[in-house]
C-alpha cells in the first residue's frame, strides 16, 4: 500500500505547482540567509583568530556557506521543474531528472539537520580552542617589539574591555604570567631583582593586570597592582571589591557569546530544513501525480500522487534486497576474476615421445 496517497485533479495539481513554485523561492531566499549567517560568523571567528588555538571552530560557518549555496541551487532548479510541470509538453524533459533529483534532495535535507545539529554541538571544541588560544595569546600580551607578536597587547586589551572579562578564567591567570615587557622594568631597583631571583623561570611576576581589566563602574580609582593586598590599600578587601576588576573571565565570555549565536543560527537552519522537507515531500506528490496520468493527452483527469510506492516496511525491505544483489553480483565478478587470473598462471604440460 503506497504511502500518504492523494487524489488530484487537474485544478490541484495546477495549485501544487504552483504553491511549489513559490515555496522553492522563499527557499531559495533561506539559502541565502544560511550563507550570510555562516559568513557573518566566519568575520566574526576571524576578528578574533589570535586568540583561538585552531581552525576547528571554522567548519560550523563553512558548513553553513555550502548549505546556503546548495540550498539556493537546489530551489532555484525545482522552481524552473514546478513551473514547468503547469504545462505537460515541458514537463516530459524533466521526467528523467526527477528521481535522482529528488533522491538528491533527500541527502540534501539529511546534510541540513547535520549542521543544524552542529550548530549546538560545537560547544566543547570551541572551548578548548578558546582556553588554548587565549593563554597562549596572554603569553605573548608584553611582546610589543616582536614582529608577528606586536598586536596581541592591543588584541588582549580590545578584548577585555569589549566583553568585561579579565584573563583566561579568571584575572588571577595575570599573576601566573609576565605580562610587562623587560624594557619598561628598572633592572637596577632591588624589588625588580627580588621578583625575578624568587622565580624559578626568571620572570617579574607580580600580583597586578592590565588596565583593560578595570571595570570603569568601579567607584574608587581601579587598584590594578598588588590586587591581592589588602594592606596596600585604604579600606580594601580584594574579595569583596567586586567592582574593581572584571571577574569574568574572557573564555567564558567569548564562549557564551559564540554558543549564543550559533545556537540561534541552528535554530534558523532547523526552520530552513523543516521548510526543505515540506517542499521536498510536495515536489514528490507533483511528481508521481503528473507520472499516474492515465491518459497523457487528457490533462484534466484525475491521478494519484504518494510519497512512497509501497509502505515503508516493503520499501526498506526491497532496499536492503537490491543491496545484496549489488554485494553478490560484485563477488561473483570478484571470483570470476579470480579464476581467470588462476587459469592463466596454468602452464601446459609437454610430454616428449622418444
Amino acid at each position: 500500500m503506497a504511502l500518504l496517497k492523494v487524489k488530484f485533479n487537474q485544478k490541484k495539481r495546477v495549485k501544487l505547482a504552483q504553491g511549489l513554485w513559490l515555496m522553492n523561492w522563499f527557499s531559495v531566499f533561506a539559502g541565502i540567509l544560511v550563507f550570510s549567517m555562516g559568513l557573518f560568523l566566519k568575520i566574526e571567528l576571524r576578528k578574533r583568530s589570535e586568540v583561538m588555538d585552531n581552525s576547528e571552530s571554522h567548519f560550523v560557518p563553512n558548513s553553513l556557506i555550502l548549505m546556503g549555496i546548495l540550498s539556493c541551487a537546489f530551489n532555484g532548479f525545482a522552481g524552473k521543474i514546478c513551473y514547468d510541470s503547469l504545462d505537460p509538453t515541458k514537463f516530459v524533459k524533466w521526467k528523467p531528472l526527477l528521481k535522482p533529483y529528488l533522491a538528491l534532495c533527500f541527502f540534501f535535507n539529511i546534510l541540513i539537520f547535520f549542521v543544524a545539529l552542529i550548530c549546538f554541538l560545537m560547544r566543547g571544541s570551541l572551548e578548548s580552542t578558546l582556553a588554548h588560544g587565549l593563554k597562549n595569546g596572554m603569553k605573548f600580551y608584553r611582546d610589543t617589539d616582536t614582529p608577528g607578536r606586536c598586536f596581541m597587547k592591543k588584541t588582549i586589551d580590545m578584548l577585555q574591555i569589549e566583553f568585561k572579562c579579565c584573563g583566561n578564567n579568571g584575572f588571577k591567570d595575570w599573576f601566573e604570567i609576565q605580562w610587562i615587557s623587560n624594557r619598561y622594568l628598572d633592572f637596577s631597583s632591588k624589588e625588580v631583582k627580588d621578583r625575578i631571583k624568587s622565580n624559578v623561570d626568571g620572570r617579574y611576576l607580580v600580583d597586578g593586570v592590565p588596565f583593560s581589566c578595570c571595570n570603569p563602574s568601579s567607584p574608587r580609582p581601579c587598584i590594578q597592582y598588588q590586587v591581592t593586598n589588602n594592606s596596600a590599600h585604604y579600606s580594601y578587601d580584594y574579595q569583596t571589591e567586586e567592582l574593581n576588576l572584571w571577574r569574568r573571565g574572557c573564555r567564558e565570555a567569548l564562549l557564551h557569546y559564540y554558543t549564543s549565536m550559533m545556537s540561534s543560527m541552528g535554530v534558523v537552519v532547523l526552520l530552513v530544513w523543516l521548510f526543505e522537507t515540506v517542499v521536498m515531500v510536495g515536489l514528490r506528490l507533483l511528481h508521481t501525480s503528473l507520472e499516474s496520468i492515465a491518459n497523457p493527452e487528457d490533462p484534466e483527469c484525475e491521478s494519484e500522487g504518494w510519497i512512497l510506492e509501497n509502505s515503508l516496511k516493503d520499501t526498506l525491505k526491497s532496499a536492503l534486497e537490491s543491496l545484496k544483489k549489488i554485494g553478490k553480483f560484485n563477488q561473483v565478478e570478484a571470483d570470476g576474476e579470480g579464476a581467470e587470473g588462476e587459469e592463466g598462471g596454468k602452464t601446459p604440460a609437454i610430454t616428449t615421445v622418444s
